[in-house]
C-alpha cells in the first residue's frame, strides 16, 4: 500500500481506478481500509478510488495520541491536503461516516456527494441502543473495565467484529484485522473510539461535532447523499426508525435498500454497495468535473 507523510506520521491507503474526481472510502472501528477490498474493484470501474487507514489503525502510523475524534479529523484533513484532493465524493461506514460528514461540513465547497452506511447520524441516548449494545458500551466506558475488555482481551477484534458480520469472517480476514493490534498499547485507538460515541451528552466535544454536521446534513440539498440501507442483521445500527429519521431530516437524500447485513455492511454486501454507488454517482454525474 502507498503511504503519505502526514503531520508527524504516515497514512497508508489503497488506490484503484482512475479519473478526475476521487471517491474516498472511510472505515470505522475496529477495521481498516481492508473493509472496502471487495467494493473498490466495482467502483474503480467508474473512477478513482482511495481508501485510507485512519491514523493509529491498519498500516498507518502509530503516533502517541489520545485518539480523539478531533485527532482523527486533523490527520484525515492533512491527508486530503497531502494528496491534493478536491471535489471529492465521500463514502463512510461507522466512524468513517461520521468523519465524512464532519469533513463535508467543514469543507462544503470541496464535496460533490456523500454516501453512508451504518454510521453515527446524531447524538444518542442510552435508550436509543438495543439492550445488548447498551450494556457493552456502558462497560467499555467504565474505567478499568473497558481497558480489560478492549486493551487486554482485544474483545473488539476477537468478539465484537465477528459477531457483527452476518456472513461471518474467514480466519484470514480476521488475521488481517488483528495484525495492527498485537499489544494492549496498540489497541488504544479501538477503546478511544468506543468511548467517543456521543451518548447521553458525553463526550461533550463529540456531541458538539455531531450536532454541527447534523445541521449541514439537513441544510445542504445541493450535495447529493445516499443512504445504503439493509435488512437488519447482527449489530445493525441503522434500523427502520433511523432510516425514517434520515428520510425526514437529511437533505438531498436517496435511499437504496438491500438484503440482510450486519453492522459491517461492506463485509456482507460488497457487490450491492459497489453497484449502488456507481449507479448513484452516474445519475448525479458526480465523477465528471
Amino acid at each position: 500500500m502507498p503511504t503519505a507523510h502526514v503531520l508527524d506520521s504516515t497514512i497508508a491507503y489503497r488506490e484503484a481506478g482512475a479519473g478526475p474526481v476521487p471517491m474516498v472510502f472511510l472505515h470505522g472501528n475496529p477495521t481498516s481500509s481492508y473493509l472496502w477490498r471487495n467494493v473498490l474493484p466495482i467502483t474503480a470501474r467508474a473512477g478513482r478510488c482511495l481508501a485510507p487507514d485512519l491514523i493509529g489503525m491498519g498500516e498507518s502510523g502509530k503516533p502517541d495520541l489520545d485518539h480523539t475524534v478531533a485527532d482523527h479529523a486533523r490527520y484525515l484533513d492533512a491527508w486530503f491536503d497531502a494528496l491534493a484532493l478536491d471535489q471529492v465524493v465521500l463514502i463512510g461506514h461507522d466512524w468513517g461516516g461520521a468523519l465524512a460528514f464532519d469533513w463535508a461540513a467543514s469543507n462544503p465547497g470541496r464535496v460533490r456527494g456523500v454516501a453512508f452506511t451504518e454510521t453515527i447520524l446524531a447524538p444518542l441516548s442510552s435508550g436509543d441502543l438495543p439492550p445488548g449494545a447498551r450494556g457493552l458500551f456502558e462497560s467499555m466506558r467504565t474505567p478499568g473495565v473497558g481497558e480489560d475488555m478492549v486493551l487486554e482481551r482485544n474483545s473488539f477484534i476477537e468478539e465484537n467484529l465477528p459477531r457483527t458480520v452476518a456472513t461471518g469472517l474467514s480466519e484470514h480476514d480476521l488475521d488481517v484485522y488483528r495484525q495492527p493490534y498485537p499489544t494492549p498499547r496498540s489497541r488504544a485507538p479501538l477503546l478511544a473510539w468506543a468511548r467517543s460515541l456521543p451518548l447521553d451528552g458525553r463526550p461533550a466535544e463529540v456531541v458538539d461535532r455531531v450536532t454541527a454536521y447534523g445541521r449541514w446534513l439537513a441544510t445542504s440539498p445541493e450535495v447529493p447523499k445516499l443512504l445504503l440501507s439493509f435488512e437488519p442483521g447482527p449489530g445493525t445500527m441503522t434500523g427502520p426508525a433511523a432510516v425514517e429519521w434520515c428520510a425526514a431530516t437529511v437533505s438531498g437524500l436517496e435511499i437504496d435498500r438491500h438484503g440482510v447485513a450486519g453492522h459491517h455492511t461492506p463485509e456482507d454486501q460488497p457487490d450491492a454497495i459497489g453497484e449502488s454507488l456507481v449507479a448513484w454517482a452516474t445519475r448525479h454525474d458526480l465523477l465528471t468535473p
